[in-house]
């Protein structure tokens, strides 16, 4: 999980309105409210030709995923020329749009932004507690953190953290990813950051 420096994204979207070529943004992970605003393109202020969505569309119940654009883009492709796995779906597409429905007031947006200050806040004193934790990033409720190979594997951490009753994914070598569900309330979230700590022997 990185997020790209300050600038980054911007300058990506100059270059390709330079180039006449499409920014196509993968926000399947990090969209629909999880970094503390809508898609996370709008922490840069940048607005994709294309947005890629999945995961959170389905509200953690049913697959579903979706390519939005502007008719002129999506307007290239004729029917039959294009098929879907999760496409065409009822019940998953209403589920969709009661989703959508629920981000239009930005109540778990700011809700996201505020309890991942709280997250990003404990696991950066992890970060500076005696080398258990050697990076963290992310945004809103979204975070990589880097644990000291000497106490595990990704893996071997994020098993740990089953048995106590959380569950994050282990990604790279002794990285785990950590991404609660929008709805969690400031005690669950606190303890789980309990949990972590007592996992990572502090």
């Amino acid at each position: 999980m990185l997020v790209p420096p300050a600038g980054y994204l911007p300058a990506v979207r100059e270059l390709t309105r330079e180039r006449n070529v499409l920014f196509v943004a993968d926000e399947v992970q990090s969209g629909l409210g999880r970094t503390g605003r809508t898609f996370a393109c709008e922490h840069e202020g940048v607005v994709p030709d294309v947005y890629v969505l999945g995961k959170a569309l389905g509200g953690g119940i049913l697959p579903v995923s979706a390519v939005v654009s502007s008719r002129e883009v999506l307007g290239v492709f004729r029917p039959g020329e294009h098929g879907s796995t999760f496409g065409g779906n009822p019940l998953a597409c209403a589920v969709a749009l009661e989703v959508i429905a629920m981000l239009r007031t930005g109540e778990f947006q700011a809700r996201a932004a505020r309890l991942g200050e709280r997250l990003h806040r404990e696991l950066g004193l992890l970060a500076g507690a005696g080398g258990r934790v050697r990076a963290v990033r992310g945004r809103g409720l979204w975070a990589g953190v880097d644990v000291d190979p000497a106490l595990g594997t990704g893996r071997e951490v994020s098993e740990r953290l089953m048995d106590r009753g959380v569950l994050v994914k282990d990604t790279h070598g002794s990285t785990i990813r950590i991404s609660p569900p929008l709805v969690i309330g400031e005690e669950d979230l606190d303890w789980g950051l309990d949990q972590l700590r007592a996992v990572l022997g502090g």
